[in-house]
Order: structure tokens, then sequence, then C-alpha cells
């Protein structure tokens, strides 16, 4: 059986083995260096990105790993700590944007942390940098938003190695540039968040959009022609991105014999985790079947979903929906009453589509 095609939990394994590192398999063919830094733009998929050439005339010229996919749900919290630990959601167990905690039945926001849940048992695996720094000497780090430092999301995916800091483009540069010249061998992380917000906002059809897009190349240029011509970049980025219209949401508290036997919803609009009352999740997922259609919508028992999630470790497997939902082409599932913010978004990314799940992993 061919081996699956790589994805994105296997970026920094890849350039542990660029780097010499003993025990690490390069999935990705990456080229020798005697450092990399990896810089992740949210939202920025492959797709996304080849639709707006005029907009990046440095990325657009680079050379491509092809092939290359988040996994799934394809959304920031899962894709970063998949980068950051090198495993697939199923045993990392961060399952995605709103999930259920087993102990309390709460539902969690995994990006505003809003229950009182430690994330160092949530997510109680080692990072890879952390791995290559303290078993083999890399001189790992991790350049990010100052305002993440010591953030819950930030101890599930970049824990380990110093954090920096930064307040602007400018400053992230710098502290880059200072790091990639240091004596050794750098494995250094960067992360651009503005892309994914603008297009939540307004859409990643929107001229803002595109403004956004052609600042990030710009700066990304810039990273490359002053850094050492021993250190490799890689950009890449945690998922794509869609925009929905108004005839494609589907409000399920319109629709409340959906919800029977459900005993907590959560996910997001594009992926939705139904957890159940026990003993109800065939009749759920049949029912969703039925009156959704499968021209809109995927729905899986949580037992089928391994080929999505990964082999599901038993510490973590209840984090995940007895029935999962995603959306197929311009539809997705909304809550009026329990995600009242997702209603006024325009882009939306978590499902199982090539534009949402193929990622650009370009080496310069």
């Amino acid at each position: 059986m061919a081996a699956p095609s790589p994805r994105i939990h296997d970026i920094w394994p890849s350039v542990a083995a660029a780097l010499g590192v003993e025990g690490y398999t390069d999935r990705l063919g990456l080229p020798e260096a005697r450092g990399y830094v990896v810089f992740l733009v949210d939202g920025m998929g492959l797709l996304n990105l080849r639709d707006h050439e005029a907009e990046t005339p440095f990325l657009s010229r680079l050379d491509a790993v092809e092939g290359i996919r988040s996994n799934l749900p394809s959304t920031t919290v899962t894709s970063l700590t998949s980068l950051g630990t090198g495993l697939r959601p199923g045993q990392h167990g961060v399952a995605g944007y709103t999930v259920r905690v087993p102990e309390t039945g709460e539902r969690l926001n995994s990006i505003a942390w809003d229950r009182p849940v430690d994330p160092l048992r949530w997510q109680a695996n080692p990072t890879v940098l952390e791995r290559l720094a303290q078993e083999h000497g890399i001189a790992a780090a991790t350049v990010n938003e100052a305002r993440f430092a010591g953030s819950a999301l930030t101890l599930c995916t970049q824990r380990g190695i110093p954090f920096h800091g930064v307040s602007s483009a400018w400053e992230r540069h710098d502290v880059l540039l200072d790091l990639a010249e240091a004596d050794g061998r750098p494995a250094i992380y960067a992360y651009e968040s503005n892309l994914d917000h603008t297009g939540h906002k307004l859409g990643c059809g929107s001229a803002e959009w595109r403004e956004e897009l052609r600042r990030i190349d710009g700066d990304l240029a810039r990273l490359r022609g002053d850094l050492p011509d021993d250190i490799r970049l890689i950009v890449t980025a945690d998922h794509g991105m869609i925009d929905l219209a108004p005839e494609g949401r589907f409000d399920v508290d319109e629709h409340p014999h959906l919800l029977d036997g459900v005993e907590l919803l959560a996910g997001e609009a594009r992926f939705r985790h139904l957890y159940a009352r026990p003993g109800a999740a065939g009749e759920i997922a049949q029912c969703w079947r039925e009156e959704l259609g499968p021209e809109r919508v995927e729905v899986r028992l949580r037992a089928e979903c391994e080929d999505w999630f990964g082999p599901l470790d038993t510490s973590v497997a209840s984090r995940f929906g007895d029935v999962v939902v995603a959306a197929l082409g311009d539809f997705a599932v909304f809550s009026s009453r329990e995600f009242a913010r997702e209603m006024g978004m325009i882009g939306f990314h978590g499902s199982t589509s090539d534009v949402e799940t193929r990622i650009p992993v370009l080496v310069a």
C-alpha cells in the first residue's frame, strides 16, 4: 500500500531531517541547510494563493512542494497543533475550534480558552521544536505576536522553546534576522494572523484581503532577501478559505428536530461536532443525512473518521463528535442561538474541500 500523502504534521520532522537530525524522516524532499525559518500565514490556502498570483509576485515564483494538506478539521487550532507536535488530531486531541470537555460536558473554545482546562494536560505531547532543542541542540524559537505569549494555544502548539513576542511586522523581521544570524542550527517558527482575520470579516474575495496578501508577499520578499544564504525559508499555511453567500447558510435552530438527542453542538459552521445522548448517535446521523442530503453534507460517526483524524487515541477520542458533519460546496451549518458571531462572518474554513485543505509549502 502506498504511503499517505504528506500533511501539515510532516513539516517540522522534514525540517529536522534536512538539518541532519537523526531519527526524523524528510517526507517533503527539503534541501539541506544550516537552518530553517518556517513562516505560517494563517488562512493562505494554496488555491487561494494561486487565484491571486498578481498580488504575490514573490510567492508565486517559489518552488512548491506539491500535494500537502492540512488535517481535519481544516481549522487553525487543529492545524497549528499538528504542525507543532508532528501528530495527527486523533493523537494530539485538539479536535476543533469548539469541542466538548468530556469531564464536564462543557464546550471549550480552543482559541478563547474559556473553560478551566489545563492546556498542558489537554495537549500533553511535546512539540517537535521542544524535542529538537532539548535532545539535539537545535536553536529553536518562536516569533509571534506578543499578545499570544503564554496563551493556552501557544502552550499546546509552541511550548518548550523561547518565545519572542513582537508588535509589528518590522519588529518580527528584525527578530527573525537576529535569530537566523546566530551561531548553530536555527529552526524558527513565525506566524502571521491578519490575512485570516480579514478573510473572516470581509471575505477572501475582498479588496482588503487582496491588499493584505500583497503586504505579506512584500514582507516575505524582504525577509528572504535579508536572511543569510545558508538559511532556508518555508512559507506555509494552516488552511484555505471560502466565502459563503446567504443562500448557503443553514440555521439549525430553525429545524429543531435535527437537535433531538444532541446534548451539545460544537465545531464550526463548515465542520460540526455533534455530541449525542447515549445510544442516539446512529439515529442523529441518519436524520442529518436525510434532512440535508449528500450534496450538502457528509455525515459520519466518530468510528468512521480515521482517514480524517488519524487513529483516535483512547485518551482523547471522546473530544471528537459522536457524529461529525462536514459541509460540502457552498454550504454551512449555523446556529443563531449558540454561535451568533458566525452569522456575521463572510469567510469560512474547516471542511474537506480542496480550497480549505490544500496548503502551500513554498521553499525559498
